[in-house]
């Protein structure tokens, strides 16, 4: 991001009046004219944002032109902003600085921002970076949602995921508890919180809870590859409160996938890195292209969304032709096991059937053919080296790899689902479905009204028959 200008200083110069600017008891800073670049930012996000730069008391120019001191962007690559500007019909360029949506957010000059009620209430609405500006609540909400997960509370932890999506989405630190209410999706409970967090730096409740031997345990249980919040609570009511008591447990029968996840569990558990995904992506593009070398292979999920570290590596692999891909799962995982390199796999055949499309309920997964790997990385693959402890002297090490392939008629809607959050595509079915009568899921969308499947290669075209804005994959960490 632009952390500091980028030109030379702005000179200082007469301002003529523009019908733009706001009230002139409102202007704090008389020698500074903004303009707000919407490409990459998007329409809705920009209105946002220029009012919210007005109500800290700067002057916003609807047009960028000679009398602009400072350009926003979102854009963070110096280069292609500055020739996007050059581009325009400004001559002045040189004058002019260029901030990032953070220094506008964070002016320490800041009065409390006021047009709360252009947040929407659907993630889908609203562009949310891996920059969180409020992460000492999210964190909170999260750890609020997990509780109430382990209680198979349904309601209460969907209400606490929201209340933090929202809160992720703001491009500014809430200070004060009265810039949240008009916010969306904050129910009482949370603004409790909140309250509670700026009266004493943490929430007594959080503390409590993370305090509690049930989470923890329930909380460690399911950190295993395999084991569900239900079979965490089994053993938990078994008196079991460690890996080692689970594993001595004569009575305890592990499935493959827990087998493997125990195995592999220091490995697994730990982080994946960006260089280990890309790395990844070399070895199954290798060997998808030596089975069908005209095949589609897109990385999806959270690095797909920008972030550098990960759980697992989820891809799509797909082929042009209609029904080719069918067995490429199958042939990608024999591949992988004469390699030497396939630590654990379970396949799971397609059970697509477009007669029962689309879901009327969000779903996790989807029917298309996917297999869940644990692969082995050498060290030598990954550019810059594996992500190990010190003591790690094995040169490698597991990784959770998933893989779905869908039939090319059906990729976009898979990319939109595989790619996340999960927040964002909960909002994204429920906008679809509330606002628009229609009904979407991993494999197709349905227009209740016109009764009919509407059509899409990409991603935008989903956006579009929904009309809404496109959202790019690095703003949906909702």
């Amino acid at each position: 991001m632009f952390h500091t200008p980028i030109v030379p200083r702005a000179r200082k110069r007469s301002r003529p009046a523009e019908a733009s600017a706001p009230r002139r008891e409102r202007v704090k800073f008389e020698d500074v004219r903004l303009y707000l670049v919407e490409r990459k930012m998007g329409r809705s996000r920009r209105s946002f944002l220029t009012e919210l730069a007005r109500s800290k008391g700067f002057i916003v120019e609807d047009v960028l032109s000679d009398v602009v001191t400072h350009v926003v962007s979102e854009d963070s690559q110096a280069s292609s902003l500055w020739a996007w500007l050059k581009g325009g019909p400004v001559k002045n360029l040189p004058v002019m600085h260029v901030l990032d949506i953070d220094t506008l957010a964070a002016s320490p000059e800041a009065t409390t921002p006021t047009p709360m009620s252009t947040v929407s209430q659907y993630a889908c609405q609203r562009r949310t970076t891996t920059k969180n500006n409020n992460k000492i609540f999210t964190d909170a909400f999260e750890v609020l949602a997990e509780s109430h997960e382990f209680n198979d509370m349904e309601g209460p932890c969907l209400a606490f995921r929201r209340a933090a999506s929202v809160l992720k989405s703001l491009p500014w630190t809430v200070q004060n508890l009265r810039v949240t209410e008009d916010l969306p999706c904050l129910g009482e409970h949370s603004m409790c919180v909140i309250e509670e967090i700026l009266q004493h730096g943490h929430s007594f409740e959080v503390e409590k809870i993370l305090s509690d031997e049930r989470y923890q345990i329930l909380k460690l249980f399911t950190s295993v590859f395999g084991v569900g919040p239900k079979t965490a609570e089994k053993w938990y009511r078994r008196g079991l409160r460690s890996f080692s008591d689970v594993l001595a447990e004569p009575d305890i029968h592990l499935n493959r996938m827990q087998q493997s996840g125990f195995l592999h569990y220091g490995d697994i558990s730990r982080a994946v890195s960006k260089a280990e995904a890309q790395a990844l992506g070399n070895i199954i593009d290798e060997a998808v292209r030596a089975i069908t070398p005209d095949a589609i292979l897109t990385l999806t999920g959270g690095f797909r969304r920008g972030k550098d570290f990960g759980h697992d590596v989820d891809f799509i692999v797909t082929t042009p032709q209609l029904g080719k891909e069918e067995r490429l799962l199958t042939s990608v995982i024999d591949r992988l096991k004469q390699q030497g390199i396939l630590l654990y796999c379970e396949y799971q055949a397609s059970t697509f059937d477009e007669s029962k499309l689309p879901s009327h309920r969000f779903e996790a997964m989807d029917h298309f053919a996917k297999c869940f790997l644990i692969l082995r990385l050498e060290d030598s693959q990954v550019e810059g080296g594996l992500q190990t402890a010190e003591e790690d002297r094995r040169g490698w090490r597991a990784v959770r790899v998933d893989l779905v392939s869908p039939p090319v008629d059906r990729y976009a809607f898979t990319l939109l689902g595989w790619s996340g959050s999960r927040q964002f595509e909960r909002d994204l079915r429920r906008f679809a479905r509330m606002e628009r009568r229609m009904l979407l899921d991993n494999h197709a969308l349905y227009d209740k009204t016109k009764k009919e499947f509407l059509a899409a290669t990409t991603e935008k075209d989903i956006f579009a028959h929904l009309g809404l804005e496109y959202i790019e994959p690095w703003q949906r960490n909702a």
